[in-house]
């Protein structure tokens, strides 16, 4: 309870985390269906949360390889990518002018803004995008 009490979790991720503490004839898989059934423990309300507190910082497929790191299904992944795709642009420009703010003078600075643009998790398409507005 102190797990989900902080944060959501996915089934997948706390299942993982449960582990270590079952001991034999304990079934963690009978709790985890009746964490779901009482609504305690969703998948949905996990990818959620976690696009809601990711999206304004990283790009689409940063937030993505994180959802699947949780074991968020790929169907709801899937339901994600619209919303994540159609605001990608603007947090990329939102991230650049916070690191950054000047445009590249070389392309030794060049580099280091795609680099980090990268890192955060923003495709080619989108940086290129960004650098040339500016």
């Amino acid at each position: 309870m102190r797990y989900l009490a902080r944060r959501e979790h996915s089934r997948t991720e706390l299942h993982s985390k449960l582990l270590p503490y079952v001991q034999e004839g304990d079934d963690l898989d009978a709790v985890l269906d009746d964490l779901v059934t009482r609504e305690w423990l969703s998948d949905t309300r996990a990818s959620l949360q976690l696009v809601h507190a990711k999206r304004n910082r990283f790009g689409t497929q940063r937030i993505v390889h994180e959802l699947r790191q949780k074991g968020i299904p790929e169907h709801l992944i899937d339901e994600a990518l619209p919303e994540l795709k159609e605001s990608e642009l603007n947090t990329a420009l939102e991230v650049w002018q916070r690191k950054f703010g000047n445009i590249a003078q070389d392309e030794i600075e060049k580099g280091k803004q795609v680099r980090f643009m990268q890192s955060r998790g923003f495709s080619m398409d989108v940086i290129f995008k960004v650098l040339r507005q500016r």
